[in-house]
């Protein structure tokens, strides 16, 4: 009897304090990364007028963060549930502030920002230590609406669409000395303020092994192709959205960024509401309407329609449709993957989801420079989100909620 006690881990409903202190790091740490991650889209009109770049060259030039940040999760993810959030999180926040503090002397020079680009990758890998943190703290009941809030801290995307172009009018090295800044803060913070579940698994088993079972298991890659869809789109919007409103409805940098940042807001305030939906019906009906409705949105767009108010409207329902869509898929996720694959499984979707961000902003630019329209663009993300509705609805709704 007396071992089976010591075997128990601490409830996590009689430590609600620890939880939701370690959701609030999380999902700071989570946004400010994501910030730097992005620091370069917003000005990457500036640096195809001043490195006179193609539409493909800009569109590689603010691809590969995403790339390498995408892939990255893979092992970070698997580092998580080896050495906890609690070293990881500090430790990545950290060493982010290289590559942002990099693009400064890198700024001229088109080889160098895609060298930094692929340093800056390491921002985007931090998705992958909050996930299984926050999933460790919260029980299954009030799981999918945690992990929603964590989400929120894509925001970061939003964040910097917004603010990096105006703080960029104030001096060309500021947003990065601003996000370094920060960063170190936050890094600091985490090392005392951010703890791993008391009684938490650890594995003991190699790197590769766990990868490999995770890879092993069918509903790590279903919910990677759903993930790929819903927040692959979310990030490959939060890329290229600045640089579309630009070239097609022609808005200064600054007015593109602001209306980018408000479709990552839109996508920020439905993730948590596709995660609190999750936890009152089966995840996988909230992710096929929310992926019917990107469906139908997409269509809309690809008829080029005034930005106002048909093309704001069609934008902005679309990006409700991913971030709900975002939220129900790792409310599923949750329910599904033991507790001590959930870095290793959430490494794997979340690397297909950041992957599925990195290809349409090359798919974009390349059909504008060949067509001259995004059009094409549209309905190929159209007939993405409308398979993805279909396959949550008619296979994923089987899956049966945890204990």
């Amino acid at each position: 009897m007396d071992t089976a006690v010591k075997q128990s881990p601490a409830p996590v409903a009689e430590k609600p304090s620890g939880a939701y202190r370690n959701l609030a790091m999380a999902t700071v740490g989570f946004a400010l990364t994501f910030w730097a991650w992005n620091l370069i889209a917003p000005m990457s009109a500036d640096y195809k007028d001043r490195l006179g770049l193609s539409s493909f060259q800009q569109s590689l030039l603010v691809a590969v963060p995403v790339l390498v940040g995408s892939l990255g999760r893979i092992p970070v993810g698997a580092l998580t549930d080896k050495y906890g959030a609690r070293l990881m999180f500090p430790l990545i926040s950290a060493l982010t502030v290289v590559p942002v503090l990099l693009l400064i002397p890198a700024k001229d020079s088109y080889g160098a920002m895609l060298a930094v680009g692929f340093l800056l990758g390491l921002g985007g890998t931090t998705f992958a230590i909050g996930i299984p943190l926050v999933n460790s703290w919260f029980p299954p009941a009030d799981r999918g609406l945690a992990l929603g809030v964590f989400g929120m801290g894509m925001g970061g995307v939003a964040l910097s669409g917004y603010f990096t172009p105006r703080m960029a009018k104030h001096g060309d090295n500021l947003p990065f000395l601003v996000v370094a800044g920060a960063l170190v803060v936050y890094a600091a913070l985490a090392a005392v303020l951010v703890n791993d579940r008391p009684g938490r698994q650890v594995p003991t088993d190699t790197l590769a092994h766990r990868l490999g079972a995770a890879s092993r298991l069918r509903v790590t890659w279903e919910l990677s192709a759903l993930y790929a869809i819903g927040f692959g789109g979310i990030v490959a919007f939060g890329v290229y959205l600045p640089t579309y409103l630009k070239t097609w409805y022609e808005l200064s940098p600054t007015d593109a960024g602001t209306k980018a940042a408000g479709f990552a807001l839109v996508t920020v305030v439905f993730r948590p509401i596709g995660g609190w939906l999750s936890d009152r019906m089966h995840p996988a009906l909230v992710t096929a309407a929310a992926l019917g409705l990107a469906a139908l949105m997409a269509i809309v767009q690809a008829f080029d329609p005034d930005l106002t108010p048909g093309g704001t409207v069609a934008l902005l329902c679309m990006a409700a449709g991913l971030g709900t869509a975002s939220g129900s898929v790792f409310a599923l996720v949750s329910q599904v993957t033991p507790q001590a694959k959930v870095g290793s499984v959430t490494g794997i979707v979340g690397a297909t989801g950041g992957l599925g961000g990195f290809v349409p902003p090359l798919v974009m630019g390349a059909i504008y420079s060949a067509k001259g329209s995004y059009s094409i663009g549209f309905m190929l993300l159209s007939d993405l989100a409308l398979a993805g509705c279909v396959y949550a609805y008619g296979r994923m709704r089987t899956i049966q909620r945890d204990a």
